[in-house]
């Protein structure tokens, strides 16, 4: 029998790429999708500093933030935009500086023992923790808590890519569980010393409850003009990111519906079964849409493709999970009034199991149709 014969085609003009789309350009794409956020962060924190300021009576704002504003002639009026925004950046810029700092070191230790480049994203993943930090949160608390991040959220797996739970959340838990105070509603707001009480989320959760706001409306609480994380408060922000992501095809549409679904139908259940001695339980769904960092963690958090449901069943159910989730932490555990981080990481750890489900349901039903 002839051996038959085998052609080849050679392609000698040039280009040949087939697609220009890679991972760099992918992560510089979520970073244009952050900037709203960004922007949005350094101008409602200067707003929230300055408005602070303005209730004490103090005038002038503490440590050398107070010093750098004055030798610039600005007078910290939350009147003034260009007070707001230098104010704000006085928070922000320094708090995403030593996390850049401090993970670029690791990384390059880590490439360093390993003999091979450093991995990429390093930029977007220190703006997602700076912007889901409060504002007043000391310098070291956030290197500390970034430095787990890095080492135990994604470098002791392997690196970009082989981590099974998302980095970001694993540095903001670690911070949570060691410093509950400050991360949760024991540090004043901006350092103020003057300023103390309940966190924003208790506040709003009571007074969403009793249909009133807590000298915000639902649209403002919607926009993020109110005291809470840097950057990671805004609905309004985060939507629009998500439109870039979705444009972009970044970001799973199943996961960001799936969890929208999932916290509206426990909002629902809880709004039924309401307890008067838990103000949790009769806050609305559109309250938890736009309290605490649900939306941020919605679009940018649980879509991160690593971590999250791979198959199309499977995102449905992972957002679904961690939508539920989020609403059962806030109703049954105050110390953890935002409960997006917690519900988050639970979803990443189901992820595996969802997919595996989801792919062996699908082989046994292709066994029984086809044999």
């Amino acid at each position: 029998m002839p051996r038959p014969t085998i052609t080849y085609m050679e392609t000698r003009a040039a280009p040949h790429i087939r697609d220009g789309f890679n991972l760099d350009r992918a992560l510089g794409l979520m970073l244009i999708a952050a900037l709203p956020c960004l922007l949005w962060a350094v101008f409602n924190t200067g707003l929230q500093a300055n408005l602070q300021l303005e209730i004490t009576g103090l005038g002038k704002a503490p440590g050398w933030r107070g010093w750098f504003l004055a030798a610039l002639g600005v007078n910290p009026d939350p009147a003034s935009l260009t007070a707001d925004l230098l104010h704000g950046m006085l928070y922000v810029t320094p708090l995403l500086a030593v996390l850049l700092a401090v993970g670029w070191a690791w990384q390059w230790l880590f490439a360093r023992l390993r003999n091979r480049d450093m991995d990429p994203g390093l930029v977007l993943m220190a703006l997602l923790f700076t912007l889901a930090l409060p504002p007043g949160i000391a310098l070291w608390q956030a290197a500390l808590g970034f430095s787990f991040a890095i080492v135990i959220g994604r470098e002791i797996f392997g690196g970009l890519g082989r981590n099974f739970l998302n980095p970001v959340l694993v540095g903001l838990a670690f911070l949570y569980v060691t410093y509950p105070g400050d991360l949760v509603g024991g540090i004043e707001w901006l350092q103020v010393d003057s300023i103390s009480g309940a966190t924003y989320y208790q506040e709003t959760a009571g007074d969403a409850a009793k249909g009133i706001s807590w000298g915000t409306s639902w649209l403002q609480t919607f926009f993020g003009l109110t005291p809470s994380s840097v950057g990671a408060n805004s609905a309004f922000a985060s939507l629009v990111a998500a439109a870039v992501l979705l444009y972009a095809r970044l970001a799973s549409a199943r996961i960001m519906a799936g969890m929208l679904l999932g916290m509206i139908a426990a909002a629902a259940l809880f709004n039924i079964f309401s307890s008067e001695d838990n103000i949790y339980s009769v806050v609305s769904w559109h309250w938890h849409f736009v309290i605490g960092s649900f939306a941020f963690g919605m679009v940018f958090l649980a879509t991160d493709p690593v971590s999250a449901a791979t198959t199309n069943q499977g995102r449905w159910i992972y957002g679904l999970l961690i939508g539920g989730l989020v609403v059962l932490i806030r109703v049954g555990n105050s110390a953890h009034p935002d409960g997006v981080i917690f519900a988050i990481l639970i979803g990443n750890m189901f992820a595996p199991l969802i997919d595996y489900v989801v792919t062996s349901l699908h082989i046994r039903r292709r066994v029984r149709r086809y044999g």
